[in-house]
């Protein structure tokens, strides 16, 4: 096999492809070496996802800050499994770098599974109830020496006041856009509740329909536990918004074993995260920001309902 080598790009990022992931596999694994490396086209952002063979997976980060993940994994994967209703990811073996690839990466089980899409469920409803009981299990497992969120206010389970500087920046910039009092009103009642004051819960950090998997009408996984982190319950209630709509959000509601306040800081989040994406992303990655709009006044809609 040809010694494949990654190329640096910009920032640390290096490229990845399906022959530098087989080099690896090689040899460092060589008892998987003779199976078929395939990129997977969703692999997200941070890391870069291939199919070996039909029933094993190999990621790398693509920088530096993204290593570290797999030892997370081994760490506690294994710990949350036996007690979640959905499949997550299964870490099989810790790859470490070499003269072609400056960052330590994993070998996974594969998970069958498209990035979720409300169309695709032959019943959004139930699959609601389904991720809010993931959600219950997960929060209900002991977090003695979970790993805690960074000091960043865009860390998912943390406070929303270190937010409230950017969020009214944002609003400035799309005054004309949005009926102002009404964001102001939703955003200052989700500051109103306070920062969670219970003991730190297990949370997944980005329930978003890249990370949650399904087939043949049904969710199948959840993935990519990077964000996974002892905190606030809130920042997993945000598929309200970003899966579910109507009665599937109701469903996902309703199941939850969280009190109001919880619900309303979730959805101060939500509208933060919107508020303050769109007028940075909207000349840098448009695509990024394309569905900000209808969320945002879903979110609004959702406030004005129950006041």
């Amino acid at each position: 096999m040809p010694d494949a080598k990654a190329t640096k790009l910009h920032d640390d990022e290096v490229d990845i492809d399906a022959s530098l992931a087989a080099s690896l596999v090689a040899d460092q694994f060589p008892q998987w070496g003779g199976l078929q490396v395939r990129l997977v086209a969703s692999s997200g952002t941070d890391n870069v996802t291939f199919r070996m063979g039909t029933d094993l997976a190999v990621r790398l980060p693509r920088t530096a800050w993204a290593q570290g993940q797999v030892e997370k994994d081994l760490t506690w994967l294994p710990r949350l499994a036996p007690a979640l209703p959905l499949a997550i990811p299964e870490p099989l073996a810790l790859g470490t770098p070499n003269e072609g690839y400056p960052f330590t990466w994993g070998v996974y089980r594969w998970l069958d599974g498209t990035p979720f899409r409300h169309d695709q469920l032959a019943d959004p409803s139930a699959a609601a109830r389904e991720l809010a009981e993931f959600v219950n299990r997960l929060q209900a497992i002991d977090a003695t020496g979970a790993p805690l969120p960074p000091d960043d206010p865009f860390s998912r389970g943390t406070p929303l006041a270190p937010r409230d500087e950017l969020f009214r920046a944002a609003l400035e910039e799309l005054q004309d856009e949005f009926d102002t009092g009404l964001v102001l009103a939703a955003w200052e009642t989700s500051l109103a509740v306070g920062a969670w004051d219970g003991p730190p819960r297990w949370i997944h950090g980005d329930l978003l329909p890249g990370n949650v998997l399904a087939a043949d009408g049904r969710l199948t996984a959840v993935i990519d536990f990077a964000t996974a982190r002892a905190a606030d319950p809130a920042g997993d209630l945000l598929p309200a918004w970003y899966l579910f709509n109507g009665e599937s959000r109701r469903a996902f509601r309703n199941v939850l074993e969280i009190d109001e306040l919880a619900w309303v800081r979730a959805r101060g989040w939500a509208l933060s995260l919107e508020m303050i994406a769109l007028p940075y992303y909207r000349v840098r990655n448009p695509a990024a920001v394309r569905n900000a709009p209808s969320l945002i006044a879903e979110l609004l809609a959702d406030f004005a309902a129950e006041q």
